[in-house]
This record gives C-alpha cells, structure tokens and sequence, in this order.
C-alpha cells in the first residue's frame, strides 16, 4: 500500500480545520450514524480551542482513498504556536496551503510557507471560500506566486498545482467555476487525486535499519508514553529491540512493546510498522521530542527540530496574595516546577528557567497569545498562579543592544482607520502599506514587540471588536525608542473585606470598576482603572453611616454602573510593571506587587533613584 504524508498549512481561520472535517467524511472515515459525522471542527478537540475557534495543538489522522493512505497533520495558523509548525512538518513530504479566496496571504501564511519551503515540501494550492461575495481568486492566485518567489530560494517551488474550494461544503475544483453552485454533485476527489499524483510516495526504503525522529508526545493510561513520528526507513515489529539515540549517542536500549498507526481520530494496534507510515511507539519511558528511535545495528541519529527562539517571558511563580491557597488545588512552586516541566516536553516553543531571585519561574514563550493559553490551560487543571507582566527578550547582537520586530497586518472598516493609526503612531509604528478595497482598510506595520505589548485588547475595544490582527516575526533590530505610558493608573482597594454597593457607586467616580457588589478583596487589589494617571485609593467596603437624621436628598441614589471584566489575556495586557495577576481556577485578580502604600512608596522611589541613575 502506498503512503503520503502532507500537511495543512495556512493563515487563522482560513478553513484547515473544516477542510480535515471534510476530508474525514467524504473518505468514510465514519459510519453514517456516528456522531462526528453531525459535528464541525472535528480535529480541534481541546476546549479552549473550541472556545476560541482555533487550533492550538498539531494533530494527525489518516483516511484512505484509491488503496493509498494519506496521513493528515492539522497544524495551528496562528504565529504564537509556531513551534507546533515547526515540530510536525518534517513528517510530511507536501503541504496543502489553504488561502481565503478574499483575504489572502496574511503574515501566518507567509511563516508557514517558509517553514514549508525550508524543509522542502511539494505544494499544493488550494484557494478556498471561493463563494465569499467579495472573493478575488485570481488576483490571490499572483499573490501568492509573488510570496512564493519571495521567499523559495528556486523557482523550482512555482511549479505548483493549484485547486480552487469550497471547504465548508466539501468541494473542490480544478478550474475555477464562473459561477459557485452550492447544489452541485462536485466533492473533493480533485483535491485526493491531486495528493496522490503531485506527492511522492513515502513508502519506500523498507529493507533498510528502522530510524525514526520523535515529532511529537503522548500519554496512554495502559502503556504509558508514547512518541509519534514518521518512519524515515525500514520496518518494526513488535517487541523488537530498538535504541534511543541523540547527538549520535545511544541513550538507552529499549523494546517496542505496543505499535500503533492512525484511522481517522484513532489509534489502531498493529503487529509491525514500515517505513513512511506516522506511527506510535510504546515502550520508552523517558524520551524527548527531536530524539531518534533506531535499529540497534544503526544508532544514527536524523537532523533534530530546529525552533526558532522566544522573543516574550513572564514570570510565573505560587499565589503570595492574603487569598493564597484558597481557590486551587496545586500552589506550591514544587507542583508548579512540575506541570512546566512536563509542558516543556511537548512544548517546544517555551523555555523555563528558574527565578534566581526567589520560587518563582521565568519561563519564555513566542508571544502574549502563546502564554496566556498556557497559563490558562493550567488554572483549568486546578493550579493556582502569580504571574508578572510580559517582558521582550533583548539580545546582543554584534554589540548593538537588539530587540524582536513584528510585522504587524491590521484589517479594519475603513470608519475606524484613524483610530488604528493613532494607535500606532503613539506606539511608534512604521507604517509599510495601506490597501482599501471596498469598506475594507488593510494596514501593514512594523513595531518593536515592546511597543506591540497590550495592542490586541485596546484595538479590539477601540473598533468594536471588528478588528483583525495578525503579526510576523521580522528578527531582532536595534533597540528603537518606547512609546510613552498609554495605561492610565489604578484604582486600588485600601481595606479587605466584601464589597458593598455604596462604596463602590462613591469609588466609581474615580474611574472604571472592575469588580460589582459582593466580591471579597484585600489591601493592594486592583478593583478598576483610574480616570487620571496616578493611582488612587478607593474603599469598596464602605458602608453608608447610618443615623436618625434624616439628610436632604434622602433616597435619591446614584445608579451603580455594571463592572467591566476583563478576561485572561486583557488583564496581561493591563498590568504594569508594579502589579501582578493572581490566577486560580475560579478568579483572575489584579494586585499590585506590594500591597501595603507604605511599602509602595519606598519601592517606587527605589525605582526612581535606579532610573536617574541610568
């Protein structure tokens, strides 16, 4: 049986995941009365991706089509989970580059076209949602050839099949139609035809030693871990022998003891394993994703995965608020050091260093988005955290003190244009392009990563949502100049207690509340944003005095104005260098990092001292 390997490249929500949904049933992957034939957005099964409608972790199926298995990699289009790319496009042999039909290539899809053309795989083309209104297939088309020949080192990569579709409804086209007929009888054969024809086939080299790079991990109740990757050569049996080797050295010698290979969403247990097939291996208990499993004849190791560095890192650490303890289930910095070290496993765009300064961890990751998903994948399992604001990674490169660039692609109604590029200029952004088609404002920046901090939420609240944002990693440049503060102060809690309706309908007069009636806070806790650029006390636990006086006025109140929550990822955008964020598995809280003034006020002119002598 012949195999082939391919991988789904594209942008944020340009339909890879509704085309895998496709793909899956039109292959009879399913019965007919399974329930995955009724559902969407099969593949992204987490649930914070399904919360935030995109894929987060690199997942692989396979169906069979003409007695030839294609394996299918659904990789993440969104630039912060990068390292997921990276990590799983070397089991292929081709990617699919999925394009919106209107859109066009946007930043993610510049990035994983590279990646895709450093590690030499055959493209296929499909531009997709060519039934949108304001479609322009042909003009996306040159586009993207013009990207192609950007970023290919030869002009062999232009020699490319390209198939126009609808992934939404499972149809794919040679040619592109004049006119879309979501009625007609057309499927996706075009697009498995294709696959087989333009991708070589992967079965091949079987009389070889077995070798095989760790892509990726996973975990089995029963057998334990398990690694996952392509066969590069030969063929495993079960329980043969086999060596785990890095850097050209035997790290242990091992027996396969379960073989699995992909159907559909399944794993199926198999006697043997050839080469080219994506497989799973039971067996090793210590392993590490770049790592080769091998033969014990030939204990060679295959090129490890090369990811590019972080350019962001926090500092995560225990939960140190008067709270401390009372809402998670794992706060101490042991527990902490434990589920990061397991996430570095699998993670290969994070790094984790220790604090030398206390319990806490540095830990390095490819952007805001990329740490928040983290952070809030772990208060899910039941931890609570202290986090710090996010801060850029500087180098020093030839001497010159460098910092990370973006490209940043903002499209937006043309009514909020100005209010986008006010922004920017206060961010000191360097305007590349400005492209009107329609209602619609493409604008193309580039900004240091300390300027684009906190730029997503403040965006999103200026254009009523409606904004999209998309950057791409340029590289380090020298060290640019800061946009000034664009946060104004806090408003911060000066007694613990419950909070009250009088206290808080006198504390919002100073700003915007975060927090309504009934919520329990302490000294130090940020319960809303000032109206002025200093900080403010408030009392959120004040009670009206009561008397036998009557006052003139009396019953004649102020309406309380509902609080403005603020999710994860806004609240890392919010907070200054002098707060914190508590997280636990039932609040966020904003804090400052000393909670008594006494000790802010000595703090702050520590700072200030620090920075005069600067």
């Amino acid at each position: 049986m012949e195999i082939r390997n391919v991988v789904i490249i594209a942008h944020v929500d340009h339909g890879k995941t509704t085309l895998v949904d496709a793909i899956l049933k039109q292959t009879h992957t399913f019965r007919d009365n399974q329930k995955e034939m009724g559902e969407t957005l099969i593949m992204d099964s987490n649930d914070l991706e399904r919360e935030k409608g995109i894929t987060i972790l690199a997942k692989n199926t396979a169906v069979f089509y003409k007695n030839t298995k294609i394996n299918i990699v659904d990789t993440p289009g969104h630039a912060d989970f990068g390292g997921e790319v990276e990590r799983v496009i070397n089991m292929a042999s081709g990617a699919i580059l999925l394009v919106d039909a209107a859109e066009g290539p946007l930043p993610q899809t510049k990035f994983v076209l590279k990646k895709a053309i450093e590690a030499k795989l055959k493209l296929i083309l499909v531009i997709n949602k060519i039934d949108k209104k304001d479609a322009r297939p042909k003009e996306i088309l040159a586009q993207v050839e013009d990207l192609i020949l950007e970023l290919a080192p030869d002009e062999s990569f232009l020699h490319f099949k390209t198939l126009y579709a609808v992934g939404r409804d499972g149809k794919a086209f040679y040619e592109l139609p004049e006119k879309y007929d979501p009625t007609s009888k057309n499927n996706l054969i075009p697009l498995f035809d294709t696959i087989i024809s333009e991708i070589e086939n992967n079965a091949t080299d079987e009389d070889k030693p077995f070798q095989m790079l760790i892509s990726t991990l996973d975990y089995d109740n029963y057998v334990g871990r398990l690694c996952i990757g392509e066969v590069n050569q030969g063929i495993l049996k079960k329980d043969q022998p086999i060596v785990l080797v890095q850097d050209n050295k035997i790290i242990g010698q091992y027996r396969a003891q379960k073989l699995y290979t992909f159907e559909g969403l399944e794993k199926k247990e198999v006697d043997k394993v050839t080469s080219g097939d994506i497989v799973a291996i039971a067996g090793i208990p210590q392993l590490n994703i770049g790592q080769t499993i091998c033969d014990p004849s030939n204990p060679v190791s295959l090129p490890s995965i090369k990811v590019e560095d972080p350019t962001i890192k926090i500092t995560i650490g225990p939960n140190t608020s008067p709270f401390s303890g009372r809402e998670g289930k794992y706060c101490t910095s042991r527990q902490i050091k434990e589920r990061l070290d397991k996430e570095k496993q699998t993670n290969l765009g994070l790094k984790i260093e220790p604090d030398p300064e206390g319990v806490n961890y540095v830990v390095y990751g490819r952007g805001e988005l990329h740490l928040a998903i983290l952070i809030e994948t772990m208060r899910r399992e039941g931890f609570e955290l202290q986090v710090s604001k996010p801060q850029v990674i500087y180098k020093k490169i030839d001497g010159v003190i460098s910092e990370p660039y973006e490209e940043v692609t903002i499209d937006v109604d043309r009514e909020y244009m100005g209010l986008v590029t006010e922004e920017f200029g206060k961010r000191k952004g360097e305007m590349l392009d400005m492209v009107t088609t329609g209602n619609n404002t493409r604008l193309i920046y580039k900004i240091s990563d300390y300027n684009l901090l906190g730029v997503r939420s403040i965006l999103l609240t200026k254009t009523r949502g409606t904004a999209v944002l998309s950057t791409y990693f340029l590289g380090y440049f020298p060290k640019g100049s800061k946009m000034e503060s664009v946060r104004n102060g806090a408003l911060i809690a000066t007694k613990p207690g419950e909070t009250v309706t009088y206290g808080l309908v006198k504390s919002q007069k100073r700003g915007t509340l975060f927090i309504g009636t009934g919520v329990q806070v302490y000294e130090g806790m940020v319960v809303g944003l000032s109206s002025r650029e200093m900080d403010i006390d408030v009392n959120v636990v004040k009670e009206k005095q009561l008397t036998n006086n009557r006052s003139a006025g009396e019953g004649v109140s102020e309406p309380l104005i509902p609080a403005t929550t603020l999710s994860l990822e806004q609240s890392l955008d919010f907070i200054n260098d002098d707060e914190m964020l508590e997280v636990t598995p039932l609040n966020i809280r904003i804090r400052k990092t000393y909670l008594s003034p006494s000790q802010r006020r000595i703090e702050g002119r520590k700072s200030e001292s620090i920075q005069a002598e600067e």
